[in-house]
C-alpha cells in the first residue's frame, strides 16, 4: 500500500495567512488560503488509485477499492465523508459534476441544484428592482437550491456500481460517529469566518463555548446527527434524503430563516430528479479531453482556451516565462468571453456548444490573439453562426463554488473525476442535521435583463439549474484509452486551474505532482491578468505590463487532483495548496 504524499504542516497556518476576511468581490476566492503543504513526489500505484483534497475521504476511496468497489462506488463513499471532514466545501446538501468512464463510454452525471418552483426572475433583487448585494443572497433562505448530489450518486450508482449501496457509508458513519480531529486547514477556515457562528447549529458544532472562538487544531469532533442521515440515506437510497424528516428538516431550515426565508418545498425535494448528459467532448494534440456539459460551463471553456492555444509551439516557452502567461491569458480570456454570453441551463436556453467548439470558430478566436500584445481592457464575446440572431449578455454571476474535487481509477480501469460543491465557504451559513446547506441560487445572474431589456441567459427561472464553473474532465489517447484524470475546486477560476494543468501534462510532459503545484496565472475576462502570489511570477511582471496586461497578484486556492496512466499502472498528484492525499495499491 503506498501512503499518502501530503502532510500538512501546521506552521504555515500563521495569523498573516488567515487574518483577513472575505472579500465582497466577486472575483474572491471562495476559500481564503491556508498555505502551501510540503509536498513530495507523485504517489505510484499498479492496480487502482484516489485522490481527493482530504485524508479522510481519500482513505474512504482507498478502502473501498479495496474491497473491490467500483471508481463511482469510491466517489460516493468519498463523498459522504467530504461532507463532514471538510464541510466548508461540500456535503449531501449540495451538488455535483460527475464524469465516469466504464470502460467504453464517457458519461456525464448531473447533479447540480435546481431553483424552487416557487421563485421567479426577480429572487435577488430588492422591491425597488435593484440587485441585491451579494451576501444578502448568500446568508438568507433564498439562496438554497434544491440539492442534487444524493440523486446523483443514486444514479450513478444503479448504472455502475458493484458493492452494495448500503456499504459505502459504512467509512463516513465510522468516522462520523468514533470523530475525527479538527485539521489545521478547517480550523483556518474557522478563524477567518465572520458569519458561520450566527447559526445556532453550527455555533455549538464548531466554536468553543464563547461561541467566537473556532475549536482548536485536533479537536475530536464527533456529528450524531449526520451519522443518522447516513445511516438513512444507506438503508433507503436516494428516497431516505427526499421524501423523509431529512428533506423536511431542510425545507423548514430554508423557509424559517430569521430574515430572510426562502421558498423550498418538500415537492422540490421529492421531484428533484439528477440527469445523465452526454460529455462535452473536444481534441488538444491528439488527444481527446471530455468535459462537464452545461449548466456546467467548465466542458466549454477548458476546451476553447485548449483550442485556441492548440496553434501556439508552447513546448519552446517556458511554463512560468511572460510569453506563455500572456498566451494562455489571451486564451482565457476569449474563452471567458463566450462563456458568459452562452453558458446556462440548456433545458431553458438554447447553448451552442458545438458551434462553440467548431475548429473553424476557435481558429477566428485564436487568430484575435496577438503575441505582442494584450487584448484592449475586456475580450468581446464571439458570435457563431448559429447565435447570430441571439443577444445575450452575462452580468456577471459572482460564482465562488467552494468546492472539491474527486479522482479516481479502479481496479477495472474505469474511472471517475467529479467535482462536488456547496458554493461559497461554509455554503450559506445554514446547519441542519449535522450538514451544511448550499448557497447555489447565488450561481444565478442577479438581474434578469440587460440594459437593452433582453433576457439573461443565466437569470432565475423556477426549476432551473444555475451555471457552474466546475471542469472535471477524463482525457484519452488516439486510441480511446484512459491518459489522464483531472478536476480541481475554485470557484471560476477552477476553468483556468484545470485547462493550465493539461497543458503542463501534456505540453510541458510534467509528472501529476508538478503539474497540480505549478504557479496559477490566468485571465477570466475581468481586465485583469491573475497571478499566483509567492510564486516567483513577479519576476515577469514588467514584461507582461509591457504587452498590456494589468498583472496582479493574489492567493489562489485550488484543490488539483491528477491521475495519469502509465505502462506501469498510475501516478498521482494532489494540490498542495489543500490538505490533499493520493493513495493505491
Amino acid at each position: 500500500m503506498k501512503t499518502p504524499r501530503i502532510l500538512f504542516k501546521a506552521a504555515i497556518l500563521s495569523a498573516a495567512i488567515f487574518g483577513t476576511q472575505h472579500a465582497l468581490a466577486q472575483d474572491a476566492n471562495p476559500e481564503l488560503s491556508s498555505g502551501l503543504a510540503k509536498s513530495s513526489a507523485s504517489v505510484a500505484s499498479t492496480k487502482f488509485m484516489a485522490a481527493t483534497a482530504n485524508p479522510h475521504a481519500t482513505d474512504a476511496a482507498y478502502e473501498i477499492l479495496k474491497k473491490g468497489g467500483s471508481a463511482v462506488d469510491a466517489a460516493i463513499a468519498a463523498q459522504a465523508v467530504l461532507g463532514l471532514t471538510e464541510p466548508q466545501s461540500s456535503g449531501l446538501a449540495g451538488g455535483a459534476f460527475m464524469l465516469s468512464f466504464d470502460g467504453k463510454k464517457v458519461t456525464n452525471y448531473d447533479g447540480r441544484e435546481t431553483a424552487p418552483k416557487a421563485v421567479d426572475e426577480h429572487l435577488f433583487q430588492t422591491s425597488t428592482g435593484a440587485e441585491q448585494a451579494f451576501y444578502d443572497g448568500v446568508l438568507s433562505g433564498r439562496s438554497v437550491g434544491t440539492p442534487g448530489v444524493v440523486a446523483m450518486l443514486a444514479l450513478a450508482h444503479k448504472r455502475e456500481g458493484k458493492l452494495p449501496w448500503r456499504d459505502l457509508f459504512a467509512p463516513a458513519i465510522r468516522l462520523a460517529t468514533d470523530g475525527f480531529a479538527l485539521s489545521p486547514r478547517l480550523n483556518t477556515l474557522l478563524t477567518g469566518e465572520k458569519y458561520l457562528n450566527q447559526d445556532a447549529a453550527a455555533r455549538a458544532y464548531f466554536y468553543q463555548e464563547d461561541g467566537k472562538t473556532p475549536k482548536a487544531i485536533g479537536t475530536i469532533l464527533k456529528n450524531p446527527d449526520y451519522a443518522q442521515v447516513l445511516k438513512t440515506v444507506a438503508a433507503r437510497g436516494a428516497d431516505g434524503f427526499y421524501k423523509t424528516d431529512i428533506a423536511r428538516a431542510i425545507v423548514d431550515k430554508v423557509n424559517q430563516h430569521p430574515t430572510s426565508p426562502g421558498k423550498l418545498s418538500m415537492s422540490d425535494m421529492a421531484s428533484y430528479r439528477a440527469k445523465a448528459r452526454e460529455a462535452t467532448c473536444g481534441t488538444y494534440r491528439g488527444h481527446t479531453i471530455c468535459g462537464a456539459a452545461a449548466p456546467s460551463s467548465g466542458g466549454v471553456a477548458v476546451l476553447q482556451i485548449l483550442g485556441m492555444l492548440e496553434r501556439f509551439d508552447l513546448k519552446s516557452l517556458k511554463p512560468t516565462s511572460a510569453q506563455a502567461i500572456h498566451l494562455y491569458s489571451e486564451a482565457g480570456s476569449y474563452a471567458f468571453a463566450d462563456r458568459g454570453m452562452y453558458l446556462a441551463d440548456p433545458d431553458f436556453v438554447q447553448v451552442p456548444t458545438q458551434a462553440l467548439l467548431d475548429k473553424s470558430y476557435l481558429a477566428q478566436r485564436s487568430a484575435l490573439i496577438s503575441t505582442d500584445k494584450t487584448v484592449a481592457g475586456k475580450a468581446a464575446a464571439g458570435v457563431p453562426a448559429v447565435m447570430q440572431k441571439v443577444a445575450r449578455l452575462d452580468l456577471g454571476s459572482p460564482e465562488r463554488n467552494s468546492t472539491s474535487h474527486i479522482a479516481i481509477v479502479d481496479a477495472q480501469g474505469h474511472a471517475v473525476s467529479m467535482t462536488t460543491s456547496i458554493e461559497d465557504q461554509f455554503g450559506s451559513r445554514q446547519m441542519v442535521k449535522g450538514m451544511l446547506l448550499n448557497n447555489q441560487l447565488t450561481d444565478f445572474s442577479f438581474s434578469p435583463t440587460n440594459k437593452d431589456g433582453s433576457a439573461v441567459a443565466n437569470r432565475v427561472q423556477a426549476g432551473k439549474r444555475p451555471r457552474s464553473a466546475m471542469a472535471p474532465v477524463l482525457v484519452f489517447d488516439p486510441s480511446g484509452k484512459l491518459e489522464m484524470v483531472v478536476g480541481s475546486p475554485g470557484g471560476s477560476r477552477i476553468i483556468n486551474y484545470v485547462a493550465q494543468t493539461l497543458v503542463n501534462l501534456i505540453d510541458w510532459n510534467m509528472d501529476p505532482q508538478a503539474a497540480v503545484n505549478a504557479p496559477h496565472y490566468g485571465s477570466r475576462n475581468n481586465g485583469k491578468t491573475e497571478l499566483e502570489k509567492g510564486r516567483g511570477l513577479e519576476a515577469v511582471v514588467a514584461e507582461l505590463k509591457a504587452l498590456g496586461h494589468d498583472a496582479v497578484e493574489g492567493e489562489t486556492t485550488s484543490g488539483l487532483s491528477a491521475i495519469v496512466v502509465t505502462p506501469k499502472g498510475y501516478l498521482g498528484g494532489a494540490d498542495a495548496r489543500r490538505e490533499g492525499t493520493v493513495k493505491g495499491d
